[in-house]
């Protein structure tokens, strides 16, 4: 893992841009901005991908494979944390003397002073980002927007808009969601993560409050979360708005119905709307009322935006209908946290009837899955009926001997409700052999899990007569 320098400096001035690791929705979307800016623009990434083959269409040179040749002429290169410190075209270029910043510097110098909507918190940033920007069109503005997933309606994780406004996902794991000029910071919630990168607790919860405060308009933070709450006690801004459930929340949420789309109601001072979603979850419900109070903020009226966020149709990746086959839907989901996969379960509980839920998790980095695996094992044992193991995935780490997807499923209290399997085909033709009509299969992790769906829409496509 490569970690940030922000004291690098950021170019005045990109004429040529290249990307590496360009695959990924956050840099494809960076790439599609420096396009729309008129910058000449090349990446790779270590696989083809349909973000890939778009941002050639759009004119961009891309390559599969990490070469320092792939460089060109470029003057500017921009990477993630996630590559290695060995990559070829990033040591070449520090050896060229080019500049070379961050992904969040990028962003930081494409936003370049405008007012500036950032939405931070350890989940439902993707999905809060998603529903501001959905309503903010809805409302008839034109923001311009970087969010970490694909917003469905819009098929796209970004965009470049007319207006003067910018809402991002400002990402925590790293500590750049510091280096903006937020003018409205969101905070969804502030569950402990990351923290192979803060080192502690409270420097985790420390980062958010100077994130808060360094506002220089609003601070929008959930009234229930108790990490939230933790780091509002450290707020020092003059203007913090609160949403949720509790009864202290400036939007105040109640009622919540979570059969099929959820709906609910939004308080603010004496008034009331009701709203119902297009998505489910009581998760969602929660998340739009951040986003309701984020409108508010920004000077709309609360049965206008609430109006509004109810058009938001999801993200990719979040509760995603890949297929059915015999009867039996099968679903994808980034969730790689066990706050969302308990989250992602629960929303799937709403809508599958009388059916089953099967879950297929892929473990996300040995860190996290070493710290976490009997709170990983826990969720699943009491949100899914059945749980189908793979081995992790590692991202940017090295193995750890003995951190594998069998040690999540050994910490089950019941071994009958996992079956732990690292081949991936075995794993397909398991789950078609225990699924029947009705069921909801849904796969769980940030990795790429969901490359698997093929292969266990094809097994239940096999399978003449799924159990009944």
């Amino acid at each position: 893992m490569i970690r940030p320098d922000l004291s690098l400096p950021i170019p005045e001035t990109i004429t040529s841009a290249h990307f590496i690791g360009v695959g990924g929705s956050g840099m494809s979307g960076l790439a599609r901005m420096f396009l729309d800016r008129g910058i000449r623009v090349s990446g790779s990434d270590r696989a083809d991908s349909a973000a890939l083959r778009d941002l050639a269409a759009r004119g961009a040179t891309v390559h599969v494979g990490h070469d320092a040749a792939h460089l060109g002429d470029a003057d500017t290169v921009v990477h993630t944390g996630a590559i290695w410190p060995e990559n070829p075209e990033f040591v070449t270029a520090k050896q060229r003397g080019l500049h070379v910043i961050h992904r969040s510097q990028a962003l930081h110098w494409l936003i370049g002073g405008r007012r500036l909507v950032s939405v931070a918190g350890a989940h439902g940033k993707t999905t809060s980002t998603g529903m501001i920007v959905t309503a903010l069109r809805a409302l008839e503005l034109d923001p311009t927007f970087v969010n970490g997933g694909v917003i469905a309606d819009l098929g796209a994780s970004s965009g470049t808009g007319s207006d003067d406004l910018v809402v991002i996902e400002a990402d925590e794991s790293d500590g750049t969601f510091e280096l903006y000029d937020t003018s409205v910071a969101l905070i969804t919630n502030v569950d402990p993560d990351h923290l192979d990168h803060y080192g502690s607790r409270d420097a985790f919860d420390a980062a958010f409050a100077r994130f808060a405060d360094a506002a220089s308009e609003a601070v929008v933070i959930s009234a229930d979360d108790p990490g939230a709450r933790a780091v509002r006690e450290r707020i020092t801004h003059a203007n913090v708005v609160t949403f949720g459930e509790d009864e202290s929340a400036d939007v105040r949420l109640s009622g919540i119905r979570t059969e099929g789309p959820v709906a609910f109601t939004l308080t603010a001072g004496e008034e009331s709307v009701e709203v119902r979603l297009r998505v489910p979850g009581a998760h969602n419900a929660v998340n739009a009322a951040g986003a309701v109070a984020v409108l508010r903020v920004l000077g709309h009226a609360l049965a206008d935006a609430a109006r509004a966020v109810e058009g938001f149709g999801g993200t990719v990746r979040r509760f995603e209908l890949h297929g059915v086959e015999h009867g039996v839907s099968v679903y994808d989901d980034y969730a790689h946290h066990p706050t969302e996969v308990a989250a992602a379960l629960s929303a799937a509980r709403t809508v599958v009837g009388e059916g089953r839920l099967i879950a297929i998790q892929q473990p996300h980095t040995y860190s996290r899955t070493q710290e976490m695996f009997r709170e990983f094992a826990e969720v699943l044992e009491s949100h899914a009926d059945h749980t189908v193991m793979l081995d992790v995935y590692g991202a940017r780490e090295d193995p750890v001997p003995g951190v594998t997807g069998e040690l999540v499923s050994g910490a089950f209290a019941d071994p009958s409700h996992v079956h732990y399997v690292p081949d991936w085909q075995a794993a397909a033709d398991y789950t078609a052999e225990i699924a029947r009509p009705g069921d909801y299969v849904i796969t769980l992790g940030c990795g790429n899990v969901y490359q698997i769906i093929p292969q266990v829409l094809q097994a239940l496509s096999r399978a003449e007569a799924p159990a009944v």
